[in-house]
């Protein structure tokens, strides 16, 4: 048996010391040795950073419990790094505290993938948190309100739970995301209270996020909180719940989404439940306890400096239901429902397979904002609608506020062709429930001769409002939906199509 001298001895000492010291700023709590408790290659990540952190793609890491970036910490995660949330501390979940950053930039060739533990063909909605990002803008709820989900007893939480209410700078920056994929998401941590696969909760402008993807979440594939981040390029595949879902002052403006819903996904057993109402787009004024969003509708209907209102834009989007065939949650299957005193511009888009119907607008404050162009719905196409109701797409005689002849006094422009097939509309798109996990199904090209190729709003020039929300941001297509005819298929390459 041999000693260490004291020299040696004090030299591991200062080496392990070192170590240590770096792991607080890079690829840290890395365990290669055997009885680590996780496989080599493999790190994990708990409690709290609280200095800069980079992680690496040679090292697939594990989420134990929340783990919070603190403020004044910037995450960065290279690009073709795997996150993967912990099957024994189910909830585990990434939360981006206010005055922290993420710099998550993978590439079309490398995304960066937070996804479940468990292997393929066993995973399912619900198998982990999800991320969740909270800024310093501002939204129109007052008090102490918190990040749903966040004050569920999953390791690590603070039972107070992640306030993100209050803020005051909405040109605040959280970082960039970019080519990040956030599959089988959504565990809810209390009931009815599910995280979503991406929560944005009071983000600033100055966040970018572009080609996002949410793959087979639980709850809601993309929530906005209020706040004003833009967004371009976004896939939702697989809801639980809403694929888009706005509200509490949000003002950000997004192009270029997709969303697909083949079926209804069975969740993780004890994870929580399908919503009962699933849709398209669910976009709120405000919900909940704290609403401070003034009371009428019609005054300062432009909505461009007042804080309060939700004013989000989407534009170019092309978003699909189950169609006829499958079984649908009771108050479900809408393709755009907008309620609760919002309003926004909706240009562009295409709505195909909604069961139930293609829009709803829900409430008399809503509708006061739509009579006041706070709330425009233009050039849309409506495909395979309404086949619970008959074929009617917009709210029917005597309910609601969003009837045709309503939509139809306000310019919208809307074409229903409910005769006309989701399928022909595109170069390619997965006709049965198996092509739909088949990455070469899903072409959202126009073909040729689609009535999509044309018909957008290809000019803001003569709407003033319109032209002010669009900003420099948004482009104005001649074409309706996610892709341009022979333009670039931006979705290639870094999407998924995984059920398990």
């Amino acid at each position: 048996m041999s000693h260490s001298s004291p020299r040696r001895r004090l030299l591991a000492t200062a080496l392990l010391t070192v170590l240590a010291a770096c792991s607080t700023t890079d690829d840290n709590d890395l365990i290669t040795g055997p009885g680590g408790g996780i496989p080599s290659g493999t790190a994990v990540l708990t409690g709290s950073i609280t200095a800069n952190r980079t992680l690496a793609a040679e090292t697939t890491y594990v989420l134990r419990g929340f783990v919070y970036v603190q403020n004044g910490a910037t995450l960065t995660i290279r690009p073709g790094t795997k996150i993967v949330g912990d099957t024994t501390a189910l909830g585990s979940a990434l939360f981006i505290m206010r005055g922290a950053k993420i710099d998550a930039q993978g590439t079309a060739t490398a995304p960066i993938v937070f996804t479940s533990q468990r292997a393929p063909g066993n995973r399912a909605p619900g198998d982990w948190g999800g991320l969740i990002i909270v800024g310093n803008a501002r939204n129109n709820r007052s008090g102490g309100i918190i990040v749903e989900g966040s004050n569920g007893s999953v390791l690590g939480a603070d039972p107070a739970g992640v306030v993100y209410t209050g803020g005051s700078n909405d040109a605040d920056n959280s970082g960039t995301l970019r080519y990040v994929r956030v599959e089988f998401a959504g565990y809810a941590t209390l009931t009815d209270a599910e995280l979503n696969s991406f929560t944005f909760a009071a983000v600033g402008s100055g966040t970018t996020f572009e080609f996002l993807q949410s793959v087979a979440g639980l709850d809601d594939s993309y929530e906005w909180f209020g706040g004003t981040v833009d967004g371009r390029f976004l896939v939702s595949y697989e809801a639980g719940d809403d694929h888009f879902d706005a509200s509490e002052g949000y003002r950000g403006r997004n192009q270029f989404l997709i969303a697909m819903q083949s079926t209804y996904l069975t969740p993780r057993a004890g994870a929580g439940a399908v919503s009962s109402d699933p849709q398209g787009f669910e976009v709120d004024g405000c919900g909940g306890g704290g609403c401070t969003a003034p009371a009428g509708g019609n005054a300062q209907s432009s909505g461009a400096a007042d804080g309060l209102w939700n004013m989000n834009m989407f534009a170019n989007f092309t978003i699909i239901g189950v169609g006829g065939g499958a079984v649908v949650p009771a108050q479900g299957g809408v393709g755009m429902v907008l309620r609760r005193g919002t309003g926004g511009h909706y240009i562009n888009g295409v709505i195909a397979r909604w069961p139930r119907q293609a829009i709803s607008l829900r409430d008399s404050t809503s509708n006061n904002r739509f009579q006041a162009d706070s709330l425009i719905v233009r050039n849309l196409f409506v495909a395979e609608g309404g086949t619970l109701t008959s074929g009617v797409v917009f709210d029917a005689t005597g309910t609601n506020f969003g009837q045709e002849a309503a939509f139809a006094a306000r310019n919208s422009a809307i074409t229903v062709a409910n005769a006309t097939t989701a399928a022909s509309l595109f170069t390619a798109y997965p006709t049965s429930i198996t092509a739909a996990t088949q990455v070469s199904a899903f072409d959202w090209t126009p073909v040729g001769t689609a009535a999509i190729a044309t018909g957008g709003l290809s000019t803001f020039a003569a709407d003033p409002r319109i032209a002010a929300r669009a900003g420099t941001f948004i482009t104005p297509t001649a074409y309706r939906g996610a892709a341009a005819p022979g333009g670039t298929k931006w979705w290639a390459g870094w999407t998924n199509y995984a059920r398990n």
